[in-house]
């Protein structure tokens, strides 16, 4: 008798935007951090402006020390990852940062069409807390000590993520790799 195990969707392997882009972003964040989601807002931007040339992973860094619910908003994003679902979670839970309670990630699943009855056991169980840690022990590894931190194509970006940085930074890594960055 073979039992079949499900393999997990890892952070690390979700991305956005076009799969053989030659600019990867990849941003450390936190789903409680106001900065990060003002830099949500600029990354979609950035989708828009660079589009078949940009691809997005988010990873996990939440500050808990400051920030109570951001460890559980993470483990909901992976908890729906599961299911197909993470950037419809990643987008819900920035739009209602200051309202990341259980019962409210509960209902952000429903709201998102999370079918997986066992979404709020996984939460209270803290089923998917080793992934956030993974993605949180990776970002030290690299030097991540705030959110949010960005990296393009493996490189720490150390400016301020605004829409209009970010942007002149991925034009430069287009050049550097002799792609051009006019549509």
């Amino acid at each position: 008798m073979s039992i079949k195990s499900k393999e997990i969707v890892l952070s690390k392997n979700i991305w956005l935007g076009e799969p053989k882009a030659p600019i990867r972003l990849v941003e450390f964040g936190d789903y409680q951090s106001e900065a990060c989601e003002k830099a949500n807002e600029s990354v979609s931007l950035l989708l828009k402006k660079f589009e078949g040339k940009l691809k997005f992973n988010f990873r996990h860094f939440p500050l808990s020390k400051i920030n109570q619910y951001a460890m559980k908003a993470a483990e909901a994003a992976v908890s729906a990852a599961q299911e197909g679902k993470f950037w419809e979670m990643h987008n819900i839970l920035f739009a209602n940062r200051r309202n990341l309670g259980t019962i409210s990630l509960k209902a952000y699943a429903r709201e998102i069409g999370i079918t997986d009855k066992r979404f709020l056991d996984n939460l209270v169980n803290s089923t998917f807390s080793w992934q956030v840690r993974d993605d949180l022990l990776e970002g030290l590894k690299l030097g991540v000590r705030e959110v949010p931190s960005f990296f393009i194509n493996g490189n720490h970006y150390t400016g301020n993520p605004t829409f209009e940085n970010l942007s002149k930074a991925i034009e430069q890594s287009l050049l550097m790799n002799n792609f051009p960055s006019e549509s």
